[in-house]
């Protein structure tokens, strides 16, 4: 939960850069995508690890980053809410943009952009 601020505007910036590097979106297109806070959170979470995460590690980390409390800290009730925020509102809208690529199978966010 160390992140510098260059940190996440260099995960933003990667982000912009795929939607408006590879024509399947345009610059107010990824800006739109990316004005949702816990879809930066998300994109933030999943760069930082490079790699691929379980969708409940990532909404305890998105969890964390939005409150600022270690996930030990966190009512379940509140992770919850976030993992079915990221499931049904935020993760599609980052996979159909081509930003993350998610294995449902194996509940699986990986950076969409290798």
């Amino acid at each position: 939960m160390t992140e510098s601020p260059n940190d996440r505007v260099d995960a933003v910036m990667t982000a912009i850069e795929r939607l408006d590097g590879d024509g399947r979106l345009d610059l107010d297109e990824a800006l739109a995508l990316l004005a949702d806070r816990r879809r930066r959170l998300l994109v933030e979470v999943v760069v930082a690890h490079d790699d691929t995460l379980t969708l409940p590690d990532a909404a305890e980390e998105v969890a964390e980053r939005e409150t600022g409390r270690h996930v030990v800290d966190l009512p379940a009730e509140r992770i919850k809410r976030v993992y079915v925020s990221l499931y049904h509102d935020h993760l599609p809208r980052l996979v159909d943009a081509g930003v993350l690529e998610y294995d449902q199978e194996r509940d699986l966010i990986s950076p969409g952009y290798r």
